[in-house]
């Protein structure tokens, strides 16, 4: 895999894995991997909330959503 990267996110890139003392393509590989799980995450939550509203969805009713 290629990625490519404008000038700004380049040096973005450069001055936090210099910051952290890593190398460029762990900081890449740790922002997908917090991206991927905090979408994860967001899912996991929508999923519930509805559960929780149609499983509740008359007693929200009667408290005037």
């Amino acid at each position: 895999m290629t990625l490519r990267l404008d000038d700004d996110e380049q040096q973005a890139l450069r001055a936090q894995a210099a910051a952290e003392g890593i190398s460029m393509q762990d900081v890449a590989r740790r922002a997908i991997r917090e991206y991927v799980a905090r979408r994860d995450h967001q899912h996991r939550v929508g999923a519930a909330a509805d559960l929780i509203l149609d499983v509740h969805a008359g007693a929200i009713d009667r408290l005037g959503r």
